[in-house]
């Protein structure tokens, strides 16, 4: 098994997010693409971490859209193509390597690109649900348009407002992961899952709150999780 350099604080969003936690069945670690966060220790890291405290661990990587953000942000096509082959070159690398070293039979450890699930029955369901509620639901909208804002905020010259072009392209990469913050469980058939990442999910205000509307499964959680100091174990 490789060695493992980190240790990792875990705050689950909800009461009912640490039961999920506890109870130890899946968690579903986010990959995202250019983001120089996940360096090949920490991807390696995250997976240990995941296996000690889960019977089964995915580490999905983020593939979809990603030409499409790069043109967004004003890379010419072909430019825009080859950065992102390259970082998803890159990032499948390190998914690949950190199951190879810590679980080569894949009997626990998966890693996967989230295009892999565009076939999948419930992922389907789910997408094409979130696709209508963007057209009919208020506050499913309302959520998606700050997102959008704060994702290009600094990113566009002179803070200018995103364009309608770019506003699609951003709204359809958070849609394409949004099923994976509704209901795992559905989609890759286990018990209960926690879905893991650094930063809250953009979502997750919405997903968690009380009463009707779009709201994660009762199988579904979230937990925000970050490197500790070494030696502190608190959350492993």
């Amino acid at each position: 098994m490789a060695a493992e350099t980190e240790t990792f604080s875990v705050r689950p969003y909800t009461s009912h997010c640490q039961v999920i936690r506890d109870e130890g069945a899946h968690a579903v670690i986010g990959i995202s693409s250019g983001n120089s966060y996940f360096s090949h220790q920490r991807v390696t890291d995250l997976a240990a971490w995941g296996l000690r405290n889960f019977e089964q661990v995915d580490l999905i990587y983020t593939d979809l859209y990603i030409t499409e953000m790069y043109e967004a942000l004003g890379y010419g096509l072909h430019d825009a193509h080859r950065k992102a082959v390259k970082n998803l070159r890159g990032l499948r690398a390190k998914v690949t390597n950190a199951v190879a070293a810590l679980d080569p039979d894949r009997s626990r450890l998966r890693g996967r690109p989230l295009s892999a699930l565009l076939d999948n029955p419930a992922y389907q369901q789910m997408r094409t649900s979130l696709d209508h509620l963007l057209a009919t639901d208020p506050a499913f909208l309302r959520v998606c348009d700050r997102l959008v804002e704060a994702f290009f905020t600094n990113k566009l010259p002179d803070c200018d407002p995103p364009t309608g072009r770019q506003r699609d392209v951003c709204l359809a990469y958070v849609c394409a992961e949004a099923p994976l913050f509704l209901d795992t469980p559905a989609i890759l058939g286990v018990p209960s899952s926690l879905n893991c990442y650094h930063q809250l999910l953009p979502l997750a205000e919405l997903l968690y709150a009380r009463g009707p509307g779009l709201r994660a499964s009762r199988n579904q959680g979230h937990a925000i999780i970050t490197p500790s100091p070494q030696g502190d174990s608190h959350g492993c």
